[in-house]
């Protein structure tokens, strides 16, 4: 299958500024891609040239095949959008402002609309001026996700959201993903991105310094882990385990803080030791994500 986006070293200068710097990045089709970064990072750059709002200084870039300068007009049709500044008709009710992007797209399956509105909890009939910020995003949502895009650039997404609207916009991005669309999700909401995503470029100072799947950056977190044994060990059985920081051995019960595949652990202490139980906090992806921007350079 053909990716879902493809770039080229894309870079974006305002003059000695880099705030896109040589941006190489391939995502798959069917995956939901989270852009990690701080704000000021180049999260909102990028997103503004691949939908062609600003233009690339170099490097090139195609969003399902397409370039996103030459196909641009052909693109919309495929793409949903959500920008993270979020600016909407005021006078426009939310029914109004759907009917006006759904012509503009050339229709739109309102069924399916319905359904988003239900399921979101949307008060359509309300000028758009009278909403909370949260009722605004909830309309935000429903217009990048109504015509059923093949992609999806979400900056910030959760703006605005309760926590239970922030689960439901979630489980929508997975949905999507499983039925085959690509999600690109631009976010500092590092729990959210945890949640939902396949894979992790993580941005500093525009350029893209990490790219991993959610499973490689969690095997890369230190863990804290729990073991009670049948009787108190050895210390020597844990010292050729590579990837233990700490341990401490307290009778018959190990507190270890690990960084590695939990299968390499467990396999030398069942190996010697009778195991009974064991505990462990998942290693949290906001504790890696800052081991790359703690006293780093570019």
């Amino acid at each position: 299958m053909e990716p879902a986006l493809v770039t080229r070293g894309l870079s974006k200068n305002y003059g000695e500024l880099h705030a896109l710097n040589d941006m190489t990045l391939t995502v798959e089709a069917g995956v939901v891609f989270g852009f990690l970064g701080p704000n000021g990072a180049g999260k909102t750059t990028a997103i503004r040239v691949l939908m062609d709002e600003i233009r690339a200084t170099s490097g090139s870039a195609s969003i399902l095949g397409l370039d996103i300068h030459k196909d641009s007009v052909a693109l919309r049709h495929k793409i949903g959008y959500l920008p993270s500044q979020l600016e909407l008709y005021p006078n426009m009710t939310g029914a109004d402002l759907i009917h006006f992007f759904a012509n503009l797209r050339g229709g739109v399956d309102m069924n399916y609309v319905n359904v988003l509105v239900e399921r979101f909890d949307v008060q359509m009939r309300k000028k758009i001026g009278d909403l909370s910020s949260g009722n605004r995003q909830k309309i935000g949502i429903i217009q990048a996700f109504m015509n059923k895009p093949e992609f999806l650039i979400l900056d910030e997404p959760s703006g605005g959201l309760d926590p239970l609207m922030q689960r439901e916009l979630q489980s929508l991005m997975r949905e999507t993903a499983d039925l085959g669309g690509t999600v690109f999700l631009s976010s500092h909401t590092l729990s959210e991105v945890q949640r939902v995503s396949d894979q992790v470029g993580i941005i500093r100072m525009g350029k893209l310094i990490a790219l991993e799947s959610i499973g490689s950056l969690r095997a890369k977190g230190i863990r804290k882990i729990e073991i009670e044994l049948g009787s108190e060990p050895d210390a020597r059985v844990f010292a050729g385990i590579s990837g233990i920081r700490s341990l401490l051995i307290e009778r018959n019960r190990v507190f270890i803080s690990y960084e590695g595949k939990m299968e390499k652990l467990l396999t030398v202490v069942m190996s010697q030791c009778e195991l009974r139980d064991i505990s462990t906090n998942e290693a949290d992806l906001e504790e890696v994500f800052l081991t790359y921007y703690h006293d780093e350079t570019v």
